[in-house]
């Protein structure tokens, strides 16, 4: 009997296959707003930041300025819809016409302070300028038929993954617990200004993911050394601020679902999955799961703030080893893909509804 309740409590923790979707009734366009978490190449774009190997060594075999081995969760979730990876705003080379969307996600971006680059505020101008012009250029007739339209717009998916910098660019000030505590309406209420402003654009159809657990990562451990460590080695007090930010923004979606009645609104619940990677480690083939596969330092962390991935000095893991962590804050592509897994379950959604929903209904 135990051996059965066993093998039923490995299947659940097994991520489903990714079983590709279909936009039957239009084709899927998105426009992402966030960090590093979602930056597939907006930094390096904007503002010439090398992002340097062996970044992109798994799936691209060279470096497309995001931060991990391969793909990230917003490249599994574009390849389920069978659609092209979003190219950065910021990206005058891509050679895209941006007919699927848009990214204007850039590492290093949080909420506050909202008038410096590239904040979510400054993200959400870009997006106001992008749609302006695009709709202006398709009323001239000259040869612009592959831009997005304004049904595109109207029916696109606007997904928000921002906030996890806020917190830890908080924590790396050394301030308090209780300090930070204070900071997180702020932060929410910026969150509701980009929602209801992508609204006001016409907007109708959010994806809103939460934040990771940050006493988690490589970096957080390696750089403070907290004694407050729960039973997986991970640092409590910061995993706690990461869930109080995730029930306000849960709170922020129930009301905004009251509000504005015709929107659907989306969220979802990273720090379980996350969390759950580092905490059943060992059932997804996962060692050392709070060390950093790319980085400096060897064990526990792998992580050096003066010798970071892709810097003179580093130590990269075997290409055929699985970790969680790819450089001590990012994850890796095979993580990312079982993120992603996770995610298209629709068990960590609220309320549960198909990725594809945006362009199937």
């Amino acid at each position: 009997m135990a051996a059965i309740v066993g093998l039923f409590t490995l299947l659940l923790l097994l991520p489903p296959s990714l079983v590709f979707s279909q936009c039957t009734r239009r084709p899927p366009v998105i426009f992402n707003f966030g960090d590093s978490n979602s930056d597939t190449g907006g930094l390096v774009a904007g503002l010439g930041f090398p992002i340097l190997s062996p970044n992109g060594r798994t799936f691209f075999r060279r470096s497309t300025g995001r931060l991990s081995d391969g793909r990230l969760l917003i490249d599994f979730l574009c390849e389920n819809l069978n659609t092209n990876m979003l190219n950065p705003y910021m990206d005058s080379l891509a050679r895209s016409n941006f007919k699927n969307g848009a990214n204007f996600a850039i590492v290093g971006s949080s909420t506050l302070p909202k008038y410096v680059p590239f904040s979510l505020n400054i993200q959400f101008m870009q997006f106001v300028h992008f749609k302006s012009r695009t709709l202006e250029l398709l009323n001239t007739n000259a040869g612009y038929e592959n831009l997005i339209d304004d049904d595109g717009f109207r029916n696109a998916l606007y997904m928000i993954d921002i906030g996890q910098n806020d917190i830890a660019d908080s924590l790396s000030k050394n301030l308090s617990y209780f300090q930070v505590v204070k900071q997180i309406p702020s932060v929410i209420s910026e969150i509701q200004n980009a929602i209801k402003g992508l609204y006001g654009q016409g907007g109708r159809k959010f994806w809103i993911h939460n934040t990771g657990p940050l006493g988690c990562l490589p970096q957080k451990l390696s750089l403070f050394h907290m004694k407050d460590l729960d039973r997986y080695g991970c640092i409590s007090s910061y995993n706690n601020l990461a869930t109080l930010f995730n029930k306000a923004l849960s709170h922020l979606c129930r009301e905004l679902r009251y509000e504005l009645k015709d929107a659907s609104i989306v969220y979802i619940d990273i720090y379980t999955i996350k969390y759950d990677l580092v905490a059943n480690s060992s059932l997804y083939g996962f060692s050392d799961p709070l060390m950093a596969c790319c980085g400096a330092g060897g064990r526990p962390y792998n992580y050096d703030i003066r010798v970071t991935c892709g810097q003179p000095g580093y130590e990269v893991c075997n290409e055929n080893s699985k970790f969680i962590s790819w450089d001590g804050i990012h994850y890796t592509e095979e993580a990312n893909k079982i993120v992603a897994s996770k995610i298209l379950s629709r068990a960590y959604s609220t309320p549960p509804l198909p990725f594809d929903f945006f362009c199937n209904n």
